[in-house]
């Protein structure tokens, strides 16, 4: 496998991105000057250096003061404690916080469960997330599942809610969902503001 065919691989891995897509990308490379492919690499290895993830709801973030080890969501004291939202991904979290429509805390569960798939909780972070529940469980009384209008993601709704029925219930904890104003088949990160406001005052 020569060099072309190998960057084409990686970029095919990139969430969205088909074979064309990523030819056009080695092909961008290969048009632009030797700098940029020297700034693009520096800015990857850097990546790792400067971000960490965050042991809490694992959202990563800049590293600015290395004696913080969680991100400035989890270490806000103005959060409200008593709700934990679950969500596929960072960018879904970063639309919801920039949207000030919700103020509670936050649970990145890593990608949604598979819909024809045996071993799912290898998919996603389950475990951590029943650890986390438990954690808080005195101060919770609310989980809201926040995932894209999709198959995928309304089965990851489901599954959700059953694998976390038996612990939730006796502690009188509620879980609810995102409600209208998320159209079928819309990805949460792409909804604007007033459709997450509406989905979120519809949770049921």
């Amino acid at each position: 496998m020569n060099t072309i065919e190998k960057l084409t691989e990686i970029f095919k891995e990139f969430p969205g991105i088909g074979e064309r897509q990523a030819k056009r990308f080695v092909y961008f490379l290969m048009s632009r000057n030797g700098s940029y492919g020297d700034i693009l690499a520096d800015s990857i290895k850097n990546l790792k250096k400067e971000v960490s993830q965050c042991p809490e709801c694992f959202k990563f973030f800049l590293l600015e003061n290395k004696k913080n080890t969680k991100c400035e969501i989890c270490i806000d004291e103005n959060k409200d404690i008593s709700s934990l939202m679950i969500l596929e991904k960072d960018s879904d979290l970063e639309s919801i916080h920039k949207s000030k429509v919700y103020n509670g805390k936050y649970f990145i569960l890593g990608g949604l469960v598979p819909i024809v798939e045996k071993n799912t909780n290898s998919k996603i972070r389950m475990k951590e997330l029943i650890k986390k529940i438990e954690t808080q469980k005195n101060k919770l009384k609310e989980i809201v599942l926040a995932f894209s209008s999709t198959p995928q993601g309304n089965h990851t709704d489901f599954y959700l809610r059953n694998q976390l029925k038996e612990i939730i219930e006796p502690l009188n904890i509620k879980i609810s969902s995102l409600g209208k104003g998320l159209s079928t088949g819309t990805e949460l990160e792409y909804s604007d503001n007033d459709t997450l406001k509406n989905a979120l005052k519809n949770r049921q």
